[in-house]
């Protein structure tokens, strides 16, 4: 009973992702190859209601649904770090055709071939774990 939360959010999660057709690969190749709007609309919504929700939790102190306080550090100028995070990230998602959020959704809605993504993934962080010390950061 303790994670029920948990899981009933990640059902809602999933049931968006799906409906609203993020999980599709027509559709991220379309965002790919600047065809349509649609990712971008749904990219950009959710950055502008991130900056909101992150404004929102520094000014008015919110707290976690543990009631924890938030505390949301400053970061460092991580330019190199986020170049190579990203071009990596950008070519995970352009060779699998999505991105890790709606890799568990798309082995929900039956395309079990996202098994081998996701244990490919969990293996990718295995790895950043051994070569962290060596990376820029």
């Amino acid at each position: 009973m303790k994670f029920i939360k948990y899981l009933l959010t990640g059902l809602i999660f999933g049931i968006i992702l799906t409906k609203s057709e993020v999980i599709s690969w027509f559709r991220i190749y379309e965002m790919f190859r600047f065809e349509s709007f649609h990712m971008y609309g749904v990219i950009g919504s959710a950055v502008f209601f991130g900056v909101i929700i992150t404004l929102s939790i520094k000014r008015f102190g919110l707290k976690s649904i543990n009631g924890e306080i938030i505390a949301l550090k400053p970061k460092d100028r991580l330019f190199k770090s986020a170049l190579f995070g990203g071009t990596l990230f950008g070519l995970g998602w352009a060779m699998t055709g999505a991105c890790p959020g709606p890799m568990f959704v798309l082995v929900g809605n039956g395309a079990s071939v996202f098994l081998l993504v996701i244990a490919s993934a969990m293996f990718g962080t295995f790895l950043y774990g051994i070569l962290r010390k060596y990376l820029p950061h």
